[in-house]
């Protein structure tokens, strides 16, 4: 009798796991990626391996040229219908493709995309760790924009 509970159980404990892996792979929203048409993603001119010293590697470049948030919400709303996504506009941020900590252009529309959170926050510690491994000599600019480029338009 011990064996048949035992093995009753199981099973029910094993019916209950795959009832809620059905639910969470249901519940969960598939991937947005940026379209590589319409977010191609586009370099800024004045940053590059020969000026990574005086741009990308100092603290807080990228402040100086992070576009008014007045236009990155008006871009967002655009390129949310563009992208058909729905919901409200504070699920997503506004991002760039190829992020400024790594060169990307601060205000070209092919450089941004509606990109829905918490995605978008764990993208930002990639974008920070290649930020990182450029500044320190183990990748160069090029090899980390075309990195970030395959994540944001493969993974989102």
């Amino acid at each position: 009798m011990t064996a048949y509970r035992l093995l009753l159980a199981t099973a029910i404990a094993l019916a209950v796991v795959a009832f809620v892996l059905v639910l969470t792979q249901r519940a969960t929203a598939p991937a947005v990626v940026a379209d590589p048409v319409r977010t191609p993603g586009v370099l800024n001119p004045d940053v590059t391996q020969a000026t990574i010293g005086t741009t990308i590697c100092v603290q807080g470049w990228t402040r100086t040229v992070r576009p008014p948030t007045e236009y990155t919400n008006a871009l967002k709303l655009r390129q949310m219908r563009a992208y058909v996504e729905t919901g409200p506009p504070s699920g997503f941020q506004e991002d760039h493709l190829i992020s400024l900590e790594l060169g990307g252009h601060p205000t070209d529309p092919r450089n941004l995309w509606p990109e829905p959170y918490p995605r978008a926050a764990q993208v930002d510690a990639v974008e920070n760790e290649l930020n990182a491994q450029v500044c320190g000599g183990s990748l160069t600019l090029a090899q980390a924009q075309q990195h970030e480029s395959e994540l944001k338009h493969t993974r989102g």
